[in-house]
Parts: structure tokens; sequence; C-alpha cells
């Protein structure tokens, strides 16, 4: 919202570009001065009006919880300003402390405690669903038939081209039966050099972690994923985490139909005990047989 441009969103929808997301993460002036944040809350619901006035009629606003010193109240406020502005989407997630951040070095006092976050997360779903907004994925949140198609080709473990400075890409390889990650180089000299050379890395994402990559995904999903999509998308086929499936199903954090992969209530509430199953030591390729050639699948979308 710092940089929002009525302009630049005009000749954005102009060009074909039929949904935006704007970063408003609070509509709290001190947290998002905490943040770090160029912007503040008149800017972020001038970028909306903005994005309205210049066509857009899929906007998803994102927005955090867990914020230091932040109680149930204040983030049912932030909640109530989002909602008000009636977007499409709302991505609603928690703060998170990534390593080599200035939070990581310097970590923000009074964030709420476990308890404190559990009662902020009951309270925004319970206000989001009575907003008319319907949960598809962890944190995304989205009015009926407004899901986001780029976060669904992720969570579904699809490919994605990698353009931009830094920016990273997913391909599958049928011919060679491999999923290769990519990532472009991020400093400006690469992009501008007689001699372009931008591509950073291409390494392909080993056999043993494909289970882990493609579960990372697919689990974050509310309704899940059919089973066949396992194999289409890994290359790999069931019996590589057959003994996982009947594991989670003991345990109850996956559902008990055979022909879908679809966390429970209580596998979304510990999801990483979900994903620990399928970690690269517990993934047997010897249980692949003759059956790993040509699996991976590449369909049009």
């Amino acid at each position: 919202p710092g940089t929002a441009d009525a302009q630049n969103y005009l000749g954005y929808r102009q060009a074909g570009v039929n949904r935006l997301s704007i970063g408003i993460q609070s509509f709290d002036d001190k947290q998002l001065q905490q943040l770090g944040r160029i912007h503040d809350s008149a800017q972020a619901n001038a970028a909306f009006k903005m994005a309205r006035a210049a066509g857009f009629d899929r906007i998803n606003l994102d927005l955090m919880y867990a914020l230091a010193g932040q109680s149930v109240a204040d983030a049912m406020l932030d909640l109530e300003q989002a909602i008000a502005l009636q977007p499409e989407h709302i991505s609603w997630y928690q703060l998170t402390i990534e390593p080599n951040t200035r939070f990581s070095n310097q970590p923000p006092e009074n964030l709420p405690d476990e308890d404190m976050i559990w009662e902020i997360q009951q309270a925004g779903m319970k206000k989001l669903q009575q907003a008319g907004y319907h949960q598809y994925e962890i944190s995304a949140w989205s009015k009926a038939g407004e899901q986001c198609e780029h976060n669904l080709n992720y969570w579904n473990f699809g490919d994605y081209l990698g353009i931009g400075a830094g920016a990273h890409g997913k391909i599958s390889d049928v011919n060679s039966q491999q999923v290769i990650r990519t990532r472009r180089k991020k400093q400006p000299h690469h992009w501008t050099a007689k001699k372009i050379d931008t591509l950073a890395e291409a390494s392909a994402i080993e056999k043993n972690e494909l289970a882990l990559e493609f579960m990372m995904n697919a689990m974050r999903l509310n309704h899940g994923v059919l089973l066949s999509t396992f194999s289409e998308r890994t290359g790999l086929t069931i019996a590589a985490i057959n003994e996982q499936l009947k594991e989670a199903r003991k345990l109850e954090l996956l559902d008990n139909r055979t022909d879908l992969l679809k966390p429970t209530e209580k596998g979304l509430m510990f999801l990483n005990d979900l994903l620990s199953l399928f970690m690269p030591e517990n993934i047997s390729l010897e249980k692949q047989g003759n059956d790993m050639a040509n699996n991976i699948i590449i369909k049009e979308v």
C-alpha cells in the first residue's frame, strides 16, 4: 500500500491482470511501525479504493495476527476493518519469525502466548465465517467461487515459472521423470550484462524428498487432493507412502477415504505431526517396484 499508484493499477487491469493482492498486514499504525512497513492504515484503505476504481473485482487482502502485544479484541478489529472493505479473498495468517530477519535477531517483546493465539484463531474463524468467507486452505479465506487459482496450483504441487529477479520456479520433466526447482539471480548486474545469465540454480528434488514436498503443499488444503494426484505430480507410486498413510489414519490425522489425501480437523491442528510421517528417512523407494517410470503427468489447465 505504501507504493500504491492509481495509474499503475489501471495499467495492470488494462493489460489483463484480473486479480490483485494487497499486503496490508494490519490496520493498526503502531503494529505497522513495529513490522517495519512503510504504509499506514489510511494508505491501506486508499490502496484498496484505488484498486476498485481501476476495475479490479477480485482483490485479496493479507492480514497478520499474533502480533506483539495484540489482544483478541485488537486482532478482531483488524479483521472487521478488512471485512468492511468486502474483498473477495482474505489471507489471514499468524506472524512467524523467520531466520535471518530483523525479528529473528531482535525478537519483538510481548508476543501472544499459545493460549492467546488459540483464542484469536477461534474468534477470527467465527467472524470470517459469519461474514460469508469460506476457509479452503490453512490461511486462505474466500467468498464463494473466489479461491486463488494461482495458490491452488502451488498447493496441488503444480508447476510454475520463476521469471523475475530472485524468482523461484518448479518444473516437472516428464522425460527424465524429475521435479526441478529453479532460482533466478537477484543482483541487477546479472540482468543488465551483455551476456545475460540469470539462472542461479536448477536442481532436481531427490526422490525420497518428493513425498514430503508434496504433502507439505497438499495438506494445507481443507478439502485435500485426490490420491491419484500424488503419483501424477511426483512420479512415485502409492506403495512408497502406503505405511505412512496407514499410520496417519490410525492417528486420526488423515481422512479415512482411500481415494483422497485430506487432513482431518485434528490433522490440520497438528500438521507438523502429520508431515513428520513423510520425512525422507521414512520413505522406502524399494517399495516402488518396477512401476516408477513415466508416472509424472503434465495436465493442461
